[in-house]
């Protein structure tokens, strides 16, 4: 079970190229009416998106946020072989948002010649990591994967940013978009506008076409990215950064972030 976590997270660590692995949380539905619904979320990682053939997110650092920004209890999560899920029972009127939200440091050390990989949290480091290690490489990694489901009336409570790692602030309401209109959103990093951040976008069901048609574009120098969608469809949105500002010395800093939006017909 702890090298799946560890093949599970590194592989959201993959650069962002069409043949890499996505991290995605697929909700059954986006839009629910009525006085209360249901709906039930599937997260995996893989090469396909929207299908499960490589390895389950783990649900550790799941966390659902309700319509007045509270938290909501997610309900029967569970972990099979290629996928994680959990149902929401969405009871007030307005927008949820689902979060995977983990913070990790990864190791790479060659110990008596042979070469180790290591994961943990930060304050783990000096205890975990022989101090014999040589040729010692650092990343410290903030991962982000993310969707959002609303009940009636949208609202944005849910949507406020909590100022760690690279998120998105939706310009644009996430439950809000139509084929052939454009939305707007700003890459934020530790809550500050990120400019230069590139961003890989694909609608599901790649594998059935002959080119995944992905959209790639880099953030404004405000952090802002405006997408037009070219059609109807589930869609993945990725992003990802590096740079040396990580906390401690000598480490590098990844972040990345990952959403699921559902474009409706117009």
């Amino acid at each position: 079970m702890r090298s799946l976590r560890l093949i599970a997270a590194l592989a959201i660590l993959l650069p962002l190229p069409a043949e890499a692995h996505r991290a995605w949380m697929l909700p059954s539905s986006t839009i629910l009416s009525g006085e209360d619904g249901w709906a039930t979320f599937d997260t995996a990682v893989s090469n396909d998106l929207f299908v499960f053939e490589h390895v389950p997110m783990r649900l550790d650092g799941l966390i659902v946020t309700g319509p007045d920004g509270n938290a909501v209890k997610a309900e029967n999560a569970t972990t099979g072989k290629f996928r994680s899920s959990f149902d929401l029972h969405l009871v007030r009127a307005g927008t949820y948002r689902a979060s995977v939200a983990n913070e990790f440091l990864f190791a790479n050390y060659k110990l008596n010649g042979e070469t180790k990989r290591w994961r943990g949290r930060v304050e783990n480091f000096e205890r975990e990591i022989p101090r014999e290690a040589q040729d010692l490489k650092l990343t410290q990694s903030f991962q982000r994967t993310e969707t959002f489901v609303t009940l009636g009336k949208p609202n944005t409570a849910a949507l406020a940013p909590t100022g760690k790692g690279l998120e998105l602030r939706a310009d644009t309401h996430p439950n809000n978009l139509a084929a052939g209109e454009t939305a707007r959103f700003t890459l934020l990093l530790d809550g500050v506008p990120a400019p230069g951040i590139e961003v890989e976008i694909v609608r599901g069901g790649a594998r059935y076409r002959d080119k995944p048609g992905e959209m790639r574009m880099k953030s404004g120098s405000d952090g802002s990215i405006a997408v037009t969608w070219p059609e109807a469809g589930m869609y993945w949105l990725g992003a990802e950064m590096q740079d040396d500002k990580a906390s401690l010395p000598k480490a590098r800093r990844r972040a990345t972030y990952n959403a699921t939006f559902e474009v409706l017909p117009q």
